[in-house]
């Protein structure tokens, strides 16, 4: 089996994941899912994908098991051929005063409120519901983005968006190499922190724990 198979079978699984939700709840379903809640920088993203489930676009899974030159020509035809999207935001100062956890579903529950398109079920990924959100309306589904293409389509697009945010300030702020890290703290992107301190767009919940361990161990 080639690999253009296999990517078609996985996609046909996710796809076959939502029509049976479809089908066992009567229901016209939502994907949510969010990117960025490990970073110590920039802000967590989330995604609301309502799909066509007649269409289905091949290649659709979790963002992590798509390369980011695939998950960019994915972002463009979900955006494209899908019934409905939105996108909502939590800010680094969201995070630092609600937790990443609280700021992570304050963002679902934007692209949630942000769909333009009719929807009766939200799946939800993970195992926390969107507070605000009744419950006879949403279903958590713990690993979504690898079940369900509504939720794999969200991730696709929370990822992306995200990077194009990251990238974006890199332009500000080289020195952090957020165009490579994305925020995330690699070696390099930590050894700034420590040369140049802290800008904007930083954590300052997750930095500070991180700059008390270093200080620990110098």
């Amino acid at each position: 089996m080639n690999k253009q198979q296999i990517l078609k079978n996985i996609s046909a699984k996710l796809y076959d994941f939502d029509r049976e939700m479809v089908k066992n709840n009567n229901a016209c379903i939502v994907g949510i899912d969010e990117a960025g809640r490990g970073p110590l920088a920039g802000p967590v993203v989330a995604a609301a994908v309502v799909l066509d489930l007649d269409k289905s676009i091949q290649g659709v899974n979790d963002s992590k098991k798509v390369s980011p030159l695939a998950r960019e020509k994915l972002y463009d035809r979900i955006t494209a051929e899908a019934r409905g999207f939105a996108v909502g935001e939590a800010s680094v100062e969201e995070i630092d005063r609600l937790n990443i956890l609280q700021a992570a579903l304050l963002a679902m529950r934007r692209a949630l409120n942000a769909v333009a398109v009719p929807w009766t079920l939200a799946l939800v990924d993970g195992n926390q519901p969107i507070r605000g959100v009744p419950e006879s309306r949403q279903k958590t589904v713990v690993h979504g983005d690898g079940l369900s293409a509504s939720v794999a389509a969200a991730s696709i697009i929370a990822k992306v968006t995200r990077d194009r945010i990251m990238k974006d300030y890199h332009t500000r702020f080289p020195m952090y190499d957020f165009l490579s890290n994305k925020g995330y703290g690699t070696a390099l992107h930590r050894r700034r922190i420590l040369e140049y301190g802290l800008c904007e767009h930083h954590r300052r919940s997750f930095c500070e724990n991180f700059l008390t361990q270093t200080q620990l161990t110098l």
